[in-house]
């Protein structure tokens, strides 16, 4: 069973810890969850 990561929160947080948790464990199914519409991408 794969390992899941949510994350609450689409400002410079949350895409920085994604591509962090990724980067150490590449085998993870990451969920980011954003109220508004946009996500940042430049973290």
């Amino acid at each position: 069973m794969a390992k899941r990561l949510v994350i609450v929160g689409g400002g410079a947080g949350g895409p920085s810890m994604a591509a962090e948790a990724k980067r150490r464990d590449p085998s993870l199914d990451i969920i980011m969850i954003e109220q508004g519409e946009y996500v940042s991408y430049a973290a």
